[in-house]
């Protein structure tokens, strides 16, 4: 069996966590990622720790989980030799991934412009915080002021409450993601076409577009989403609740499941209630039903309702820290995690990617790398530099 992407070369310029993790997806596919990191610090993510694997000089655990299945080297590009290596890289490469701020490889002749001219079949993915254009293109930006800027912290935390940002930079993760697939899509396309493209992602955008009902909920009924903490601002009821021991998490999404919710409770009046009979109609008497619920669910400890509500086919869940999720049977026996062995010779422990193909597997096949543990072999694989050529770089502080 093979990987998905075994035939593709990726030059990943990114650092922290948006561009990382389109690296990542990518190597996950089988594509040869090559991580090219500033000498002596490398990623800024390599010091943001603690946790860290093998003690306090060892790699973050930031670091870790953004990276896998990547070759790194060290490079100046501010060196005019440095500049010459990426363009001999990106002349080799299918996809390059870069997240600078707008406006700085242009100065150094590594734009999209400058590099595509160089290899017209390569695919370039700038990802930025407002994108390649617009009065905001100039802008830094960081993971918390985008959820707060383009909408997310307005409709997250308690309704009574202030705005929250989500628990993980899942505006970076996004823009991560749509990256990986619009490269993917650009592939395919180059594939007919023969010609490769620039992409343009930016955080603010992709933050945007993945407000998904909410935007749409504002875009036709006019009123801009307010926080509902755990509530659903088009199902009802759907949200958390306390039992008498703890707190569990009901989805409810139709009115079948809130017949079957009301039998659980032993309330089968409630779903003939002309107040709750459809969800338009829980919508609007909310304020009413949640607290009937509230008073029965209080009753009985959490697993009982667990129990009770998936056997009458209504999907519920209990609220569950991360050491749970990872530590539990079905993290288990969906091999959740994974064991990867780098080059300090230390287990470093990873998250799965979620992806299960038929032919084509996943690769686990290299842990995030020690900071330019691969310098010398890519640069003689990818350009077939010779050992005093390589030198010559090292004695220059080039790499």
């Amino acid at each position: 069996m093979t990987t998905p992407l075994k035939n593709i070369r990726v030059l990943d310029m990114s650092r922290v966590l948006a561009g990382p993790w389109a690296g990542q997806l990518l190597g996950d596919y089988g594509a040869d990622v090559v991580k090219i990191e500033r000498p002596g610090t490398g990623d800024d993510t390599r010091q943001w720790g603690p946790p860290w694997l093998g003690g306090d000089e060892g790699e973050s655990a930031y670091f870790l989980s953004a990276n896998r299945n990547k070759r790194s080297i060290t490079l100046n590009i501010s060196n005019t030799k440095g500049q010459d290596v990426v363009r001999a890289l990106a002349a080799q490469a299918d996809v390059l991934i870069e997240n600078y701020k707008v406006g700085t490889l242009q100065r150094y002749g590594l734009d999209a412009q400058a590099l595509l001219k160089l290899n017209p079949r390569l695919i370039y993915c700038s990802i930025s915080a407002f994108g390649q254009s617009g009065t905001r293109a100039t802008e830094p930006g960081y993971d918390a002021m985008i959820q707060a800027s383009a909408g997310l912290m307005s409709i997250t935390g308690p309704a009574e409450g202030g705005p929250q940002k989500v628990g993980v930079a899942i505006s970076d993760i996004m823009a991560g993601m749509y990256a990986s697939t619009a490269i993917l899509a650009a592939l395919n396309a180059r594939g007919e076409s023969g010609t490769g493209q620039h992409i343009d992602v930016p955080l603010y955008d992709s933050q945007v577009a993945w407000l998904a009902n909410q935007n749409m909920n504002f875009l036709l009924g006019g009123e801009a989403p307010k926080r509902l903490g755990t509530a659903h601002p088009n199902l009802v009821p759907y949200q958390a609740f306390r039992s008498s021991d703890a707190i569990f998490m009901l989805a409810v999404g139709n009115d079948q499941q809130f017949r079957a919710v009301c039998s659980v409770v032993e309330r089968p009046d409630l779903a003939d209630d002309q107040r709750f009979a459809s969800m338009p109609d829980r919508i609007a008497n909310r304020s009413t039903l949640i607290p009937l619920l509230e008073s029965l669910f209080v009753e009985k400890p959490t697993q009982h309702w667990l129990d009770s509500l998936c056997a009458a086919g209504v999907a519920a869940g209990p609220i569950n820290d991360i050491a749970e999720v990872l530590g539990n049977t079905h993290a288990t026996e969906r091999e959740l995690v994974r064991q990867l062995r780098n080059g300090n010779d230390d287990d470093v422990p990873t998250v799965a990617n979620p992806v299960a193909f038929g032919e084509t597997p996943v690769a686990y096949t290299k842990a995030p790398p020690l900071l330019g543990e691969h310098t010398d072999e890519v640069l003689r694989e990818w350009l077939g530099y010779s050992d005093s050529q390589i030198q010559s770089l090292k004695n220059t502080d080039v790499i």
